[in-house]
Formats: C-alpha cells, structure tokens, sequence
C-alpha cells in the first residue's frame, strides 16, 4: 500500500516540476503571461450581503461572469483573512475591509500569487495622520520595512467613489506590487518589473516627459519620481480607461501587459 502512494506522489512531484520548471518559463518567454491564473479546488464564496457591496462598490466586479466573479469572491475573502487590519481611533468594518481588499484584488486579478508577502499589517486612520518617521502629514504610504500599508480612511473612499485619476488604494498597492517585483521571482513580478523597465522611459526620456507634462492628464505629483510616475498612472489605468488609450495607446498596451490585463480592459 506504501508503494503505490509513494509512486504516486512521486510522479506528482515530476509534473509539477516539468509544468513550472520548463513549460511555464517556455510559455513566458513566448508569450509574456503566466501559464494559468485561477485553480481553487474550493471557492470561499462571500455571503449575499457582501457580494451586495461588492456589486455596489466594484462596476469590475458586476462586469465580470458568475465564474470570475467567483474567483474575485474567493480572493477577496482571502485577502481579508490573510492580512492584519488594525484602526487608530477608527472601528475598522467588514464593508471598509471588502472594499479595501476589492481595491487590491481589482489591481492583481490578471496575477496568479496575489497573496504577497510584501506586507502583512494595513493600518487605518480616519483621515489624514502625523507620521514620526516623516515629519510631516500623509493620506497614505507603504512601509516594506514594517510591512505595512496605512490609509486615511477619509481619503481612501473618497478616492474610490471618484473617479478623478486619484485614487490612494490603487496607488499604495502599486507601491506594493512594484517592490515585490524587485525581489519576486514570480512570473508576473517578472513581467512587472519588465514593463516597468519600459513604462520608465517615459519618465527618464526629457521630451517624452515634457510632452506628458503638457497634456496634463497625468497629475503633476507622477513627476515626483518614477516609482510616483507608476503608482499615478496605475490610478488613471483603473479610473479613466478609456481616454487613457486613446490619449497614449503604447503605454496604457505597457500597463495592460504588465499587470496581465490584456483581456479585461
């Protein structure tokens, strides 16, 4: 009895290696996405109230089929389960929680490994805070030395209701999903940090930049720094689609690959 379960979690052991020591780095290299996305052998569906919420909050999420929608269910439910949630003189809700995680899964539902290891603890405060290490006052920011991701919650809703091209979910978690790619050798932080290396030539490039400057459809803080320049146009990718391609169609075609989007936007 021994010997058949050992051959058999022996020949397990085989085909997984074959799938992602060979075939997914060949379909990679071939063509730039992962070799499969979603595989839960059990969905963790949300009960109908939150599904409401999500229906309400996410027009992502009601665009998406039952089968898909189930996929985001489930990652929303893990995301809420996996991280920390912890309020400064705010009680932290589960409606807060789902469209926080809503935001974040929104961002990586083209990525196979969202649960990232980049942070752990997402803090919130009701508006904007003194941070000690600054100095000075923020909405939000990413600390991957404390692994933790802070919001001001007023800022955080506001951002998300609106659909001004500022939006602080959005951008934090780029923070996030641009760090991880530094150090991940996932395949989609591969692809991240690929189409980064791209998307930053229009920073680094004067008249490119100066030529986005004078448009004005990317909000003069993307011109802080490339790492701003890729958090503000994440914002604008998610919030006005559709005059982002039309305005720049190489480099809104940069972020749909980047963050495997290609058939979802």
């Amino acid at each position: 009895m021994f010997l058949p379960l050992f051959l058999g979690a022996l020949l397990v052991a085989i085909v997984l290696i074959i799938v992602f020591r060979i075939i997914e780095p060949a379909y990679l290299w071939m063509f730039n996405k992962p070799l499969y996305l979603f595989w839960y052998p059990i969905l963790q569906r949300l009960e109908p109230v939150e599904q409401t919420i999500l229906r309400r909050e996410f027009q992502f999420y009601e665009t998406l089929s039952e089968k898909k929608q189930g996929y985001f269910e489930h990652r929303v439910n893990s995301f809420i389960r996996h991280y920390n949630f912890s309020g400064k003189d705010i009680e932290v809700t589960q409606e807060m929680k789902l469209i926080i995680a809503g935001t974040y899964v929104m961002l990586t539902f083209g990525m196979r490994n969202y649960l990232l290891e980049s942070f752990e603890n997402i803090i919130i405060y009701p508006s904007s805070y003194y941070s000690v290490i600054n100095k000075d006052y923020h909405k939000g920011e990413y600390n991957p030395r404390l692994k933790a991701i802070v919001f001001s919650w007023e800022d955080f809703i506001s951002g998300h209701q609106t659909k001004d091209n500022i939006n602080l979910g959005l951008h934090e978690f780029t923070h996030v999903l641009h760090f991880n790619s530094r150090k991940s050798s996932d395949p989609n932080a591969i692809i991240f940090f690929d189409e980064f290396t791209e998307i930053e030539k229009y920073f680094d490039d004067e008249k490119l930049k100066t030529q986005l400057q004078q448009k004005e459809y990317f909000r003069e803080y993307a011109y802080t720094n490339k790492f701003e320049f890729l958090a503000v146009i994440l914002e604008n990718f998610f919030e006005t689609p559709e005059v982002f391609k039309k305005e720049y169609p190489e480099l809104f075609d940069r972020v749909k690959t980047m963050i495997n989007y290609q058939n979802m936007i």
